[in-house]
């Protein structure tokens, strides 16, 4: 079997509406869509986190790998990327990002040509029903109270049986959000599960006085509170709160004794066996592990198997699912309800490529452009700087 093609498709996934983070409004995100076509007539899919993944994969990755084999997943990563040490040390993320597309389409591949589903290839489930977060913030011309985002939940609660909670907790003045996070406490009561993403808005003098409230609301965790490690790791000095970052060096993480966990995905490591790797580093050493959200349903299919298939992912990873009106598969969004989706139970990714939506998709990114993340309606044209308070 050999690969004959390969596909590369930037797309914009747009939200319901924007959320308010610490950067300004998040419209959605653009990503990159991967079809690798084998002679046997198999379509493998893979994701990136990334549009300018596509440009990288037609014009440098994708000559290099057709016409190989690819179940030889190793082999392909041998061509494809420069020795990790040196891709590290040149910060070339952008090439790291689009190999992991490739290898989840490549593993992908090989559960189709096998008839097994991802997990069984990663050694059988430990669990069939993945638990995820659902996701509240302020949203222009949904929720912009305290109050109204209160009434969200409580509607998600009795609606869909959510009972685990994350949300943005960024805003300048520390008291709006604090204040729906006391409504939420209030209005569900004391077993609900309340996780919280400061996304690095706030100073270490605001972080510290915001910790005691914080405590007493038994948020269960608190995602990059403040700007560095090293702040974190002072922060931890008057805050018993668990916390969580993006930032993927574990060996600083060790050294510092925080966070508690990671949150991460399989593109961002370059593709599913790095990421399995990594995810038994943070085993070894006692840090936790969760999948953040924001993607298609391929990708979201990839970190449903990996969840199904490893212990360790015990905690409940990020979901926007509930936002996302739209996907590219012919199953998504996927929507947690009783606060797990079931993990996929077709062959490989256990997902089919719906090619109206991936061209609807598509078109919104050529029309629209890159959906920009940092897009703050307040002060347009210029970027927020942190930290807000």
């Amino acid at each position: 079997m050999k690969i004959t093609a390969i596909r590369a498709t930037p797309i914009n996934l747009p939200l319901e509406a924007p959320y308010e983070w610490v950067f300004g409004e998040l419209p959605g995100f653009s990503q990159t869509i991967v079809e690798i076509e084998t002679d046997d007539g198999i379509i493998g899919l893979g994701e990136a986190p990334t549009p300018g993944a596509a440009r990288l994969i037609d014009e440098v990755l994708a000559p290099r790998l057709i016409g190989r084999d690819p179940l030889d997943i190793n082999g392909a990563e041998e061509v494809a990327l420069p020795f990790w040490t040196g891709v590290q040390s040149i910060n070339d993320r952008a090439r790291i990002i689009a190999f992991g597309a490739i290898e989840m389409a490549l593993w992908d591949i090989r559960g189709k040509l096998w008839q097994q589903p991802l997990y069984m290839l990663l050694g059988g489930a430990v669990r069939r029903d993945i638990p995820f977060t659902d996701y509240f913030a302020f949203r222009p011309g949904h929720e912009t109270t305290p109050e109204a985002v209160a009434d969200y939940c409580v509607r998600l609660n009795a609606e869909h049986g959510t009972t685990y909670f994350e949300g943005k907790i960024s805003t300048p003045d520390p008291a709006p959000s604090l204040r729906l996070l006391t409504l939420i406490r209030d209005r569900l009561g004391p077993d609900i599960m309340l996780r919280i993403d400061s996304n690095q808005a706030y100073s270490l003098a605001t972080a510290r006085r915001m910790a005691r409230p914080l405590e007493e609301l038994g948020v269960r965790n608190w995602e990059d509170p403040v700007a560095t490690p090293e702040e974190m790791a002072r922060l931890r000095q008057s805050c018993s709160i668990p916390f969580s970052t993006h930032n993927i060096d574990l060996g600083r993480a060790l050294s510092l004794g925080v966070p508690d966990a990671i949150v991460s995905n399989p593109t961002i490591h370059g593709g599913i066996n790095r990421l399995i790797r990594f995810i038994g580093a943070c085993e070894q050493s006692g840090i936790d592990f969760w999948c953040y959200s924001g993607d298609s349903g391929i990708a979201s299919a990839a970190y449903l198997h990996l969840s199904a298939a490893l212990p360790w992912l015990r905690e409940p990873s990020q979901s926007l699912f509930r936002m996302q009106p739209i996907d590219v598969t012919q199953e998504g969004p996927f929507r947690p309800q009783d606060n797990v989706v079931p993990v996929p139970e077709g062959p490989g990714l256990g997902v089919t490529l719906a090619p109206d939506k991936l061209a609807y998709c598509h078109r919104l990114y050529v029309e629209q452009g890159p959906i920009n993340k940092y897009h703050d309606p307040l002060r347009p044209g210029t970027y927020r700087r942190l930290p807000l308070a």
